[in-house]
């Protein structure tokens, strides 16, 4: 018999399905919340003594379509809804359908028409299915502003008669990387949270893991392999990114042994599955530097000269100051801390990054390993009044405190 615990389960791995099929069924977010929360509960009080369905989703969908139409009723707004009041038993059965309905969700979640931060929280309240506050939590914003943005969030679709729909194969390829972009912020929030005391948040990079999964079932293409090859070959490094006193742990000094290498194995399962379809994208090729790394046992072994010719790629394809920074620092590890700094000058002046703490991280590392130090004080001081991650702002005081009142 299933108890609290299996239901909990199994609201956790089939509720945004569920939500997704109500959704189209019904034709309103808040009436489908509201069906859905109905259906589980209706699951807690009868499957424990009924016993779990054969087919748990197809059941929960049509008590939650049943519930949906009642509500509708009870809103004296049956005659405009009368489409609703026939159940398609064989519809809600099929998981074809269901899967589609998934798709349809991730898509209206991720629509242009609403902001990224609206974006990011919608697709983590119904697509990853965490609570208002889980999400509140993870994008750093308090329950009830979290909540209004939602609320708004759903309005703008609503008002701006948003189908409940994938977009046609001619629009995809300008719409799938909005999707893309949704999921990688979500798992970089995760990989690296942008404020507060967090170096890693492993809920909410495993929830963009498993996002990538479902839309990789949906929708194979080459990007969306490429994506998940990357967010397993970063998400591999976990352990390794914080000591034993939650302190932030650069790439150069982490323990490898401490990387997941059943992680690094199905990223370059996933990297040979992106490879394999063309046209070579962005994420395909920064999936290919993540497994540069994976590969080498200590950062001296590392092939840089193959991360520059990557980067370079990428740059072809994706012009930025942030891949030209990457790209400066992987020259200076090939060739020498003095030739990144040129390169890095070179960017300083062709692009406005005075206020961008990475950059001055960056040269304060360079300047550091070449030996000036009074340089890389300075650069080390522009970092740490820029940074906003506490972690992150701990390894900027440590190093900038190692050099002062050393000579140079």
């Amino acid at each position: 018999m299933p108890d609290h615990v299996s239901i909990a389960s199994l609201y956790r791995q089939h509720a945004p399905r569920v939500l997704a099929t109500l959704i189209r069924h019904l034709g309103d977010f808040d009436a489908a919340e509201e069906a859905l929360h109905d259906a589980f509960t209706a699951a807690v009080s009868r499957w424990p003594e009924e016993g779990m369905p054969d087919a748990p989703v197809a059941w929960l969908i049509r008590v939650g379509q049943r519930r949906g139409i009642d509500q509708i009723r009870r809103r004296q707004t049956a005659r405009q809804h009368a489409h609703l009041l026939v159940l398609d038993q064989g519809e809600a059965e099929g998981n074809r359908d269901i899967q589609d309905d998934l798709l349809r969700l991730l898509f209206i979640c991720c629509h242009p028409v609403l902001s990224m931060p609206d974006r990011l929280a919608l697709t983590l309240r119904e697509m990853a299915g965490l609570t208002t506050e889980q999400v509140a939590s993870a994008l750093l914003q308090r329950p009830a502003a979290l909540a209004q943005r939602i609320v708004r969030a759903k309005r703008r679709l609503r008002t701006a008669g948003i189908p409940f729909d994938v977009p046609e194969a001619a629009d995809l390829p300008v719409r799938l990387p909005g999707v893309l972009g949704v999921i990688y912020l979500i798992f970089n929030e995760g990989y690296s949270s942008s404020r507060g005391e967090r170096v890693v948040d492993v809920r909410l990079a495993d929830e963009a893991i498993r996002l990538g999964e479902s839309l990789a079932g949906l929708l194979p293409r080459g990007e969306v392999f490429a994506l998940l090859a990357l967010m397993h070959l970063h998400h591999a490094r976990r352990e390794a990114r914080q000591d034993d006193h939650g302190e932030l742990v650069p790439l150069e000094a982490q323990d490898r042994r401490r990387w997941d290498v059943g992680e690094i194995e199905i990223g370059h399962a996933w990297l040979e599955r992106a490879l394999a379809l063309s046209p070579v994208g962005a994420y395909t090729l920064q999936a290919s530097i993540a497994a540069v790394h994976a590969e080498a046992p200590r950062v001296e072994t590392t092939d840089w000269g193959r991360i520059v010719r990557l980067y370079e790629a990428l740059l072809r394809i994706q012009p930025s100051p942030v891949i030209e920074l990457n790209r400066a620092v992987a020259v200076a590890m090939r060739d020498s801390p003095d030739v990144g700094l040129v390169l890095l000058d070179r960017l300083s002046q062709r692009h406005r990054l005075d206020h961008y703490h990475l950059f001055h991280a960056a040269r304060a590392d360079l300047h550091r390993r070449a030996g000036h130090l009074e340089a890389a004080r300075q650069a080390y001081r522009q970092a740490l009044a820029l940074a906003v991650q506490e972690p992150e702002r701990r390894l900027l005081a440590r190093r900038l405190e190692a050099l002062v009142g050393a000579g140079g």
